[in-house]
């Protein structure tokens, strides 16, 4: 019986053109090969996504085996060594599901010892307890199989990473930067539309363009505030704030006054803002009740996603009393949460984060700091048959690609906070995980 297993998910090999590159690709190598020369009786488990399939768009079926094949050769002789010394065994995801629907990806597979389960999950025993594991692509509906093991069985999110993700990796570089091959590492998939409009105003703007619209924001801000005052002494509530700006711009003569007048003129251009926007917001209503009708948006009163995947978890855990730990991935957040004794575990990606950060002033963009959190999980049971729950990170440095003006005009993200390096889960359930019983990071 295997005692020790490792855990990783999200790897999204694979892709038409610019998709193919692979910026993790030395780093996985030597995490399989460092498998292959421990002495462990261990198992690695790549718990869904480990293909980009959907990212195919001019193969199909499983001539997209030969296509992986052609492009990484090197990564499949390393499955085929490392798998002669631990068993490798991998579920599909909703970027690799087609792996679910054909017979022929578990005999391509078995080819470099590479075991395929075509089920939505998998068990494995650790000392006296079991750990369940699946993808988490169930839980979201965009993205859920409705006839898990039919091909023709695609989520919405297919038929927009066919149309939007696969079709990015094209262009890509022919871009100031590349960076629309990104476009794979946006979660949730309703910040696309974000995600785009912010790189094409700080990436691909004419610099001229970009820097006259800059300031124009920044003084609609003034203006808001300035309108505000205004407002206060129309309405005789507070007529003290604009005496003191009229005061202040009267001590610098012409020129205070030629600032007054500015802020007169960005006053009325708000107005007419304010007065558009009104049917541009029955517009925007209707398009996102549309969207939502398709499965695109995510309704405002919708709890967080993370809580679909607890409730998942307390689903199997009150279905099956010895599950100790719930493994999945697919959200790209690697997370590690105490339930009532037992232990959640999101595995992450090891494609870039994109977090994103809100300018200080202005009405602008938001910036997607581009970092890496390759990381895995490694289970493995004590002396007492209690879970053994070690959470490793593999240094990578960030690509720091950001432009000034986005470093200017935001904060750096916050930092990540550090999951637990080990947590135990009680085979035996008399007390919950340690350290921490509710540790959560995203």
């Amino acid at each position: 019986m295997t005692g020790v297993y490792y855990f990783i998910s999200d790897l999204h090999v694979g892709g038409d053109e610019q998709l193919e590159q692979v910026d993790f690709f030395d780093e996985l190598l030597a995490f399989l090969q460092d498998l292959e020369e421990s002495d462990e009786d261990a198992e690695l488990i790549i718990n869904g996504d480990a293909f980009g399939l959907w990212e195919f768009t001019e193969v199909k079926g499983p001539g997209k085996f030969d296509a992986l094949l052609d492009r990484y050769p090197e990564l499949f002789e390393q499955f085929e060594v490392t798998g002669r010394e631990i068993p490798i065994t991998l579920i599909p995801g909703n970027h690799d599901y087609e792996l679910a629907a054909y017979p022929e990806y578990v005999e391509r597979l078995a080819e470099y010892n590479v075991t395929l389960e075509q089920e939505v999950s998998i068990e494995r025993t650790v000392g006296d307890s079991v750990v369940h594991v699946e993808h988490g692509m169930q839980e979201d509906p965009n993205n859920r199989i409705p006839d898990f093991g039919n091909p023709y069985a695609n989520p919405p999110g297919y038929f927009v990473n066919r149309q939007i993700t696969s079709r990015a990796g094209q262009p890509s570089d022919r871009g100031k930067y590349n960076w629309l091959k990104d476009i794979q590492a946006v979660t949730p998939m309703t910040e696309i539309p974000e995600w785009l409009v912010s790189n094409y105003f700080y990436r691909e703007m004419s610099s001229w363009l970009r820097f006259s619209v800059v300031p124009f924001f920044l003084l609609f801000n003034i203006g808001v505030l300035y309108g505000a005052i205004f407002a206060l002494d129309w309405f005789d509530v507070w007529s003290l704030p604009l005496t003191l700006v009229e005061e202040l711009l009267g001590f610098f003569g012409p020129a205070g006054r030629l600032v007054e007048l500015v802020l007169a003129g960005n006053l009325v251009v708000i107005v007419l803002i304010l007065a558009i926007s009104v049917p541009l917001a029955v517009f925007v209503l209707n398009v996102r009740k549309t969207l939502r009708r398709f499965g695109l948006v995510r309704p405002s009163t919708e709890r967080e996603p993370v809580e679909k995947y607890l409730d998942r978890a307390r689903d199997v855990f009150a279905s099956e009393p010895r599950v100790a730990v719930y493994v999945y991935g697919h959200t790209h957040r690697p997370s590690v949460t105490g339930i009532d004794e037992r232990l959640v575990v999101n595995t992450g990606t090891w494609l870039k984060c994109l977090p994103r950060v809100d300018p200080l002033l202005g009405v602008l963009p938001p910036v997607y700091y581009a970092a890496y959190q390759l990381n895995y999980f490694r289970l493995s049971a004590t002396d007492d048959g209690d879970v053994l729950v070690e959470h490793e990170v593999i240094e990578e440095p960030d690509p720091d690609n950001e432009t000034l003006l986005q470093r200017l005009l935001t904060r750096s993200p916050r930092r990540r906070r550090e999951l637990p390096e080990k947590t135990v889960v009680n085979g035996s359930r008399e007390r919950g995980p340690q350290p921490d019983r509710s540790a959560v990071t995203e």
